[in-house]
C-alpha cells in the first residue's frame, strides 16, 4: 500500500481546486430539473471546468480493470444507477420524480479533487427523499470521525453505523472511497463499513475522498454492459454523497466546500 502525504503547498492548492470544484458542482445541482438530459449537464461540467483554466479529471480516464476510458466529464446517475453513468453515450432526459447523482473530478494544478451530490429532480417521494438524506448525513459522521490518529476503519464504522440506524437501508460494498490528489484514486481503500480500530492509520497531511453509496432496496449492484455504470440489483434508488477531505491534527477538513 502506497499512502501519499501531502505538503502544506499541496493542500493549499487541492483547497483551491475543491473549492472550484465545488462551485461547478453547485451550479450543476441548480441546473437539474424535469427536461434537462444529461448531455447538457456534462457539456456544463466540461464548459465551467475549461473557463476557469482546469481539466476534468475523469475525461479519458481509465480506472484499473476498465476496458476503455470514461469519454466524459461528469459522471450523472439516475435512478437505480449507483455510480459511474454515462452521460455521453446516449442521451438521458431527466425527469419529474428522478434522482441524479452528479459525481465530477477536477485536475487543478495537477492535483485532483472529487465530489458528488444527489438531487431530486422536481418533487420526490418521501422515502427516496429520506434515502438522500440518510446519505448525506452519513458522510458528514464519516467526515466527523476522520482525524489524525484514527484508522480508515473508525470512518467506515460512523458511515455504517448512522445508515443502519436510520433504516432498512443497501450499503454497496463492492465500492469505496479512496485516497486522493497526485492521481484520482490512491491508497487507502476507504469502506463505507467496518469496524472501528481495524484499517490503516489516518495521518496529518492524508487526502482521502470519503463516499457513501446507498440503496433503497439491496445492497448488491451490477454492472451496465457499457462496462462503467453500476446500477442497483432490485432496480430501486440509490443516492450518493461525496467529500475530498484533508486529515489534520484536530480533525478532517473538507476541501470541496465553498
Amino acid at each position: 500500500m502506497n499512502i501519499t502525504i501531502k505538503t502544506k503547498e499541496d493542500i493549499k492548492n487541492l483547497r483551491e481546486g475543491g473549492r472550484r470544484l465545488a462551485e461547478i458542482v453547485e451550479k450543476l445541482a441548480r441546473a437539474v430539473h424535469p427536461g434537462v438530459s444529461s448531455l447538457e449537464l456534462n457539456a456544463l461540467a466540461e464548459k465551467l471546468t475549461r473557463e476557469g483554466g482546469d481539466e476534468p479529471a475523469f475525461l479519458n480516464y481509465k480506472p484499473y480493470g476498465a476496458a476503455k476510458p470514461y469519454p466524459a466529464s461528469l459522471c450523472v446517475s439516475i435512478n437505480d444507477e449507483v455510480v459511474h453513468g454515462i452521460p455521453n453515450s446516449k442521451e438521458k432526459i431527466l425527469k419529474e420524480g428522478d434522482v441524479v447523482s452528479l459525481d465530477m473530478g477536477l485536475k487543478h494544478k495537477n492535483l485532483f479533487t472529487d465530489m458528488a451530490v444527489t438531487v431530486a429532480v422536481g418533487k420526490i417521494d418521501p422515502e427516496t427523499q429520506k434515502l438522500l438524506d440518510v446519505t448525506r448525513e452519513s458522510l458528514e459522521r464519516g467526515i466527523a470521525a476522520a482525524k489524525a490518529g484514527a484508522r480508515v476503519g473508525d470512518i467506515s464504522y460512523a458511515v455504517e453505523s448512522f445508515i443502519k440506524s436510520s433504516g432498512a437501508y443497501g450499503i454497496v460494498e463492492e465500492l469505496a472511497g479512496h485516497g486522493v490528489g497526485y492521481k484520482v484514486h490512491e491508497d487507502p481503500y476507504v469502506p463505507n463499513f467496518g469496524k472501528k480500530n481495524i484499517g490503516p492509520v489516518l495521518k496529518a497531511g492524508m487526502v482521502i475522498a470519503i463516499e457513501p453509496m446507498v440503496n433503497l432496496g439491496t445492497k448488491k449492484v451490477v454492472l451496465d454492459e457499457d462496462g462503467f455504470t453500476y446500477k442497483t440489483a432490485d432496480g430501486k434508488p440509490s443516492a450518493h454523497f461525496e467529500h475530498t477531505v484533508a486529515i489534520t491534527e484536530k480533525g478532517a477538513e473538507v476541501l470541496t466546500i465553498l
